[in-house]
């Protein structure tokens, strides 16, 4: 069994950081309104955000292997002071994510012991924690996110198959369909927050760490990314289940607090229904918080032509440490903007959505299409329909979302 693992990791496990990455609290409450709103309809937008996020990190992967990193290719292209403002730009969007995620697990720890305890100094403490995290070697980092998808996946299985869902229910919403706008919207934050614009960062940085850089690792590294979509796919596709089968029948239209999803299930299931519910969103959102905030110092350094030593250097510690120090004064941020914690586990995800993913998608279209760099290996007619397809629909969603996502984050400071 260790020789097993050990083979695992040697071959795969990099796209399981991708994927815990994207899959954090947001995308277990969207998944969950998805279910609760429109049952099992939406299933299919899951299956076309996995195949699209898939798309999008093979690009990254490829642009790693036989180019360069997509921060060094910014640099090349527009100067250390161009690539330097975008980076220090999009690492706003990275310390607005971990604000939400230090809340989201303070908060189902609140939840777990009862209210013994606030949220407000557990943010804290998680964001230590991240910080311990973070600065381990990448392998150790590497096997527990790979660990903790896996929990994932059997805590939010396991509830699936208890709720009793109507299989033939189920079968049809892999079928599109958008009964009416709110569902288009939901398709579309599903997509969001599937597509994650600091992976693509560090997809195309962390392949060297597997010592990807030939044609004969292509293979290694599509694998790899189809076991980890298909299980951030899964887990997604179990949470919509749950609520369609278990939530929506006892009547839920929305959910309007942290723990409705989770009281939800108390109720029909039990109160281990509960107990795994919030288990799960404090791995999923833990799980986020190191990838994400790997982004910053990987994109700084690099922006600076400065070596990172990949992710060992004492300043790329540093920049971690001191960005999640700044992102785990989540209770501050809740006092002075009014948001609860629902809302800024929605809203900051929706930030990133709006300002972070256009550019960055646009940026790895840009990369992707370099003859200089890609030589023979720039993206075929396909891949470019499909890069085309992600920098449209992210504008479009950042052009129409842009007011009211900034209104809801700030609208409390002036109330």
């Amino acid at each position: 069994m260790k020789e097993f693992f050990a083979n695992f990791f040697d071959k795969y496990g990099l796209s399981f950081i991708m994927v815990a990455s994207y899959f954090g609290s947001g995308s277990i409450f969207i998944a969950s309104q998805a279910g609760v709103e429109y049952g099992y309809v939406l299933i299919w937008a899951v299956i076309g955000a996995v195949m699209l996020g898939f798309m999008a990190q093979d690009m990254s992967a490829r642009l790693g292997i036989y180019g360069d990193t997509l921060m060094t290719f910014i640099r090349k292209k527009l100067g250390k002071n161009g690539a330097l403002t975008i980076a220090l730009f999009l690492s706003l969007g990275c310390i607005a994510w971990t604000l939400a995620l230090t809340a989201a697990v303070g908060m189902s720890f609140e939840v777990l012991t009862g209210g013994a305890v606030s949220w407000q100094p557990l943010a804290v403490v998680t964001g230590i924690v991240a910080i311990i995290v973070g600065v381990l070697h990448y392998g150790y980092v590497e096997k527990v996110m790979t660990g903790m998808m896996f929990l994932l996946l059997i805590l939010y299985l396991i509830v699936a198959g208890a709720s009793g869902p109507e299989m033939t229910e189920v079968a049809k919403g892999f079928i599109p369909s958008i009964p009416d706008t709110g569902a288009m919207l939901l398709g579309a934050a599903i997509l969001g927050t599937t597509a994650l614009w600091p992976n693509f960062f560090l997809e195309s940085i962390l392949v060297k760490r597997k010592g990807w850089n030939s044609d004969k690792h292509v293979k290694n590294m599509r694998t790899d990314l189809t076991m980890g979509y298909t299980v951030g796919g899964l887990i997604t596709v179990a949470i919509i289940i749950v609520s369609a089968a278990v939530l929506r029948p006892a009547g839920y239209t929305e959910l309007s607090t942290f723990v409705a999803p989770g009281e939800a299930l108390e109720l029909v299931l039990g109160r281990w229904a509960m107990i795994v519910f919030l288990i799960g969103v404090i791995a999923a959102a833990f799980n986020s918080i190191v990838p994400i905030m790997w982004t910053i110092p990987y994109m700084i350094l690099e922006a600076l032509g400065k070596d990172h030593e990949e992710g060992s250097s004492k300043e790329f510690k540093l920049i971690f440490a001191g960005g999640i120090l700044i992102g785990m004064f989540s209770p501050l941020v809740a006092k002075v903007t009014g948001l609860s914690v629902v809302e800024m586990i929605t809203l900051f995800p929706a930030y990133n959505g709006v300002f972070g993913l256009p550019l960055t998608a646009a940026l790895l279209f840009w990369a992707m299409n370099d003859k200089k760099l890609m030589g023979v290996n720039t993206n075929s007619w396909k891949l470019n329909a499909a890069n085309v397809t992600l920098v449209l629909f992210s504008a479009y969603i950042a052009i129409n979302s842009a007011k009211g996502v900034m209104a809801a984050i700030f609208g409390g400071m002036f109330s």
